[in-house]
Parts: C-alpha cells; sequence; structure tokens
C-alpha cells in the first residue's frame, strides 16, 4: 500500500520541518485535528524531547486549546536499566516535562494528566530497551478522567 504525505499528518509535519517550510493545512475548516502519532521515544537517560517530537507535541497542545473538553493523559517510561526508583523518577521526569510544554502552549493544566510507570509497563521486551524509553499520549473521556 502506497501512503501520501499528504494522507499523513505526522508524515506531512516532519517533511515540513525537514524542508523548512511551513506547515500547509489539510482541514478545510479552522479546527485542529487530532495529531496520529502518540508515541515518543527517548535516548537512554534522556527526558528531553527532540525539535521533530516537539512539534508533533506542539500540534497536540494546539488540538487541546481548540477542546477544552478533551484530557490527554501522558504516561512515562523507562526501560529496565538501573534501580527502579529512578526508573519510576525518569519516568515521571519525562511525562512532566512534556505536560510543561503542553502548559507553555497554552493547554490547560486540567486537561493532563501525568504518569510515570518506570519499567513496570514494557511495551516490548525488556531486553528491547529503546522501545521502552518512551512517552505515550493517551486522549481519556471526562468520566475516565473523574474516575482516575
Amino acid at each position: 500500500m502506497t501512503v501520501l504525505i499528504l494522507d499523513n499528518p505526522d508524515l506531512l509535519a516532519r517533511a515540513a520541518i525537514e524542508s523548512g517550510l511551513p506547515m500547509p493545512s489539510l482541514a478545510s475548516d479552522s479546527t485542529p485535528r487530532k495529531p496520529h502519532r502518540l508515541r515518543f521515544h527517548y535516548g537512554f537517560n534522556k527526558h528531553r524531547l527532540d525539535e521533530q517530537d516537539l512539534t508533533i507535541l506542539r500540534q497536540h497542545a494546539l488540538y487541546l486549546r481548540h477542546n477544552p473538553g478533551a484530557t490527554v493523559r501522558i504516561h512515562g517510561h523507562a526501560d529496565n536499566f538501573g534501580v527502579s526508583e529512578y526508573n519510576h523518577f525518569l519516568s515521571r521526569l519525562r511525562a512532566s516535562s512534556a505536560a510543561k510544554v503542553l502548559i507553555r502552549e497554552g493547554v490547560r493544566e486540567s486537561q493532563i494528566l501525568v504518569s510515570g510507570w518506570g519499567s513496570d509497563r514494557p511495551l516490548a521486551r525488556p531486553e528491547d530497551h529503546a522501545a521502552n524509553r518512551r512517552l505515550e499520549l493517551e486522549y481519556v473521556t471526562m468520566e475516565m478522567a473523574r474516575a482516575l
């Protein structure tokens, strides 16, 4: 299957970033769409996203600003290197750092829930360290948010 860049907003954003051109709008109205990309990866012992990831995160901020009823839960994760306490700290730092970016971009704190899981919820086998060093965004309903 062939996917055109215009059919995938994440690929379109990446192409715009790499070319240095402003990102074209695909929507016929002015309401931004929720970005497709919900997972971001980190280097070993890192908690800052690179510039391309920050661009995608800012697209999430734009969506959240235009949808004040939406709530996002930010899940920070770590690999299983090191002690459990530090991995929980690092995963929470990853999630908190992403939340600060969203807030700086105008998202209300009440729209954001932050969780740090350490290495307790691996995406892949624990040996797949790079895949497990990640941040995940999960959009939740208001009922789910109240229950959390």
